[in-house]
């Protein structure tokens, strides 16, 4: 299983759920990147903070999305509606395979809480938000994915 998750920067969201699925399942291989990222940034020290307090190890740089990329994962999830919409009108090759996070997993047309430029607590937030939808993610795949 090759999961993308997509976010604006690739500095917060994205991040974080690459850490965290890699941890809950380390034999899937994860990535991230950002519809507007700087190749080459770390993830953001806040991002950093709250994964070591769950004990997450990271070990990012940022990257902006690629046809490779594109090409690369079986499934890519993003952030909010309009990563998906930006990422479909880019690389139209992706429509079957991209996803918004939030409503593959619940069902809920809510976007990802995006903690950038808040405080350690709104990143506490979305590191709990993103934690719920991994676990929910994972649980719905079929037995033969995991």
């Amino acid at each position: 299983m090759k999961v993308l998750f997509i976010c604006t920067g690739n500095t917060c969201r994205s991040p974080m759920a690459e850490a965290l699925l890699k941890h809950k399942r380390p034999q899937w291989k994860v990535k991230s990147a950002g519809i507007f990222a700087a190749d080459g940034s770390l993830a953001s020290e806040q991002a950093r903070r709250v994964l070591e307090e769950g004990n997450i190890p990271i070990d990012h740089i940022s990257q902006s999305i690629s046809k490779e990329l594109v090409h690369w994962a079986d499934i890519i999830l993003t952030m909010t509606a309009s990563h998906e919409h930006m990422l479909v009108s880019q690389f139209p090759e992706s429509t079957a395979k991209t996803y918004v996070f939030k409503r593959y997993v619940t069902g809920n047309l809510a976007d990802v809480q995006d903690p950038f430029g808040g405080s350690l607590e709104d990143y506490r937030g979305t590191y709990n938000e993103l934690e719920q939808l991994i676990d929910q993610f994972i649980e719905s795949l079929p037995n033969e994915l995991e």
